[in-house]
């Protein structure tokens, strides 16, 4: 956070990053590297994930290296508005379970002179911009598009494919569930399923 002297008076400025990617591109990872660098250099943080997502801790935010960082479950993005009163950095874990007041919240928060962090899936199961992460995105003062390893060919994941049937939105899961596919690969995994 930049304090800059203007007038006499001091101005804080805030502004939005989000870290996006497919699953198991290391989007939590890079989100709990930058909050911890956040409480190394002592400022204020707090970390929030949708109340949904349990499948690591119910108020941890877990990489799938098993990093993890102290969070708050909210039910709704505006209970983050809330809650970070005399914070100066907010993280926002899987955003794109959250509806897209995520994005008036961010830019709240940022207007007050937050830094906020968010990491989320850009796109769903089918490859379709997911929830309020396209918003962030074209808001956002800094964007980090995170790859995955195609499991078919080694190229760069771009996709979460699904590997169950259920076209059903939000499906938490891992490698059991998803696994990450280059656009190639994807592409051909899709037709496939159609046939």
């Amino acid at each position: 956070m930049f304090l800059e002297k203007g007038n006499s008076k001091e101005i804080k400025r805030g502004w939005i990053e989000v870290v996006c990617g497919s699953m198991f591109s290391g989007k939590t990872e890079e989100l709990i590297r930058r909050m911890k660098r956040a409480q190394i250099a002592k400022q204020k943080i707090e970390i929030f994930k949708p109340k949904i997502d349990t499948r690591y801790s119910e108020v941890e935010v877990v990489s799938h290296n098993e990093n993890a960082i102290l969070s708050t479950p909210v039910d709704s993005p505006r209970n983050i508005l809330l809650l970070a009163n005399d914070i100066e950095v907010v993280g926002i874990d899987e955003a794109q379970f959250f509806d897209d007041g995520l994005v008036e919240v961010c830019n709240a928060l940022a207007n007050r002179g937050i830094r906020v962090i968010v990491a989320g899936l850009d796109m769903d199961f089918s490859g379709k911009p997911f929830g309020p992460i396209p918003k962030l995105l074209a808001t956002a003062e800094y964007v980090t598009k995170v790859h995955a390893i195609c499991v078919k060919c080694g190229d760069l994941a771009h996709y979460s494919h699904r590997l169950t049937e259920t076209n059903q939105l939000v499906l938490l899961g891992e490698t059991d569930s998803y696994e990450p596919l280059c656009r190639d690969c994807f592409t051909k995994e899709m037709e496939h399923n159609i046939k």
